[in-house]
């Protein structure tokens, strides 16, 4: 506006605001000088002290934890009228009091379990799912554990229902058939049912195995039991449906063997469960490794140098720290996320060869 009203001294204030693109209405209104118009009250506004009887009738003990909806239909019901719905809206807002007013359950808030294991039979997962019946909306029930560290399934049972007294049997039985000292054990699942009932805490409790539970709706705190069964639902001989439960046990048996004798583990550097459930890890990964050198031996032209057999993690978290998740990452066999196949690691005094004929 400075500027227009420096040309317009000049050439004119039509010229002027033509020339810089400003409407000559807009020069003109700046012109004038802005005042401040005092706020009008309505006539019909409620006067300080109505204001404030309507402050304490909603903050009474009474009326306290009712929302100003309830309170003015009861009123009405009590032949009395303070004012509108929204007016009592607007006398909470101008006492900041516009908020949950109700006396409201407050759930707890749940920790997110920080699980490590560094071996097997540290950490075991366990969880049910369905396996759907003959029928529309029958179903048999597969209870599952898995030990995290080798990813290694050391119990399974197929049955008609899911109920606490099955689960307490399952989990029994499946303790008394693997060596080892169950107090050293932590127990994972989901917040199911038969997961919390009393049967499963009080045996563990018995036989001193320390029990964990996922927070509610959050299915990446049992990460490993839910890609368990991922894998086996995916699979292509998976069925529509189960005949019978003797079917669904018929095609469970065969898969378990599959999945932890013969599945090649990417989390477990291309390993099965039971090579390294059964220690048998080291063993494997040194044929492996001399496999590699007497290849790169025949055709050192053909690796940029000399690789290193992948090797699966030394540690398994379920919801690692922050700290150990920043520390672990970049380090071989020690991240959380799932191995690369292809990945090789190379030792630090071996530094990288340059291929022949490179400049």
């Amino acid at each position: 506006m400075k500027a227009a009203a420096s040309l317009g001294a000049d050439v004119g204030m039509v010229a002027a605001c033509a020339a810089l693109g400003v409407a000559r209405s807009s020069w003109y209104r700046n012109q004038k000088p802005r005042t401040q118009n005092p706020p009008r009250t309505s006539h019909r506004a409620l006067s300080d002290a109505e204001r404030q009887s309507v402050v304490d009738t909603l903050n009474s003990p009474r009326f306290a934890e009712r929302a100003p909806a309830e309170v003015f239909a009861t009123l009405l019901d009590e032949k009395r009228y303070l004012c509108s719905i929204s007016t009592m809206y607007r006398v909470l807002h101008a006492n900041k009091q516009v908020k949950e007013r109700r006396n409201q359950l407050k759930h707890p808030r749940y920790e997110k379990p920080e699980l490590l294991a560094t071996g097997p039979s540290e950490l075991w997962s366990w969880d049910i799912t369905k396996l759907k019946g003959p029928r529309t909306w029958s179903y048999f029930y597969l209870y599952v554990i898995l030990d995290v560290f080798s990813r290694y399934v050391v119990g399974w049972m197929v049955a008609e229902k899911e109920s606490a007294a099955l689960a307490k049997r399952f989990i029994a039985e499946t303790l008394g058939k693997e060596e080892g000292d169950p107090s050293k054990l932590t127990l994972h699942a989901d917040r199911g049912s038969s997961m919390k009932s009393k049967l499963v805490a009080n045996l563990l409790a018995d036989l001193g195995v320390t029990k964990t539970h996922s927070r509610p709706h959050v299915s990446n705190d049992n990460p490993y039991s839910e890609s368990q069964f991922k894998t086996m639902k995916y699979r292509p001989e998976f069925p529509k449906r189960f005949g019978s439960i003797q079917d669904a046990k018929a095609f469970c048996r065969p898969f378990f063997s599959w999945y932890n004798h013969e599945h090649k583990h990417h989390g477990l550097a291309l390993l099965t469960p039971a090579d390294v459930h059964h220690g048998r890890t080291e063993e494997l990964l040194e044929q492996r490794q001399e496999t590699l050198l007497a290849a790169h031996a025949r055709h050192p032209e053909r690796f940029a140098r000399p690789p290193l057999v992948l090797r699966p993690k030394t540690k398994v978290w379920i919801n690692p720290p922050k700290v150990e998740a920043l520390a672990s990452k970049g380090a071989p066999g020690e991240t959380q996320g799932l191995s690369q196949p292809d990945a090789l690691a190379f030792p630090p005094e071996s530094p990288p060869q340059e291929r022949p004929g490179s400049p």
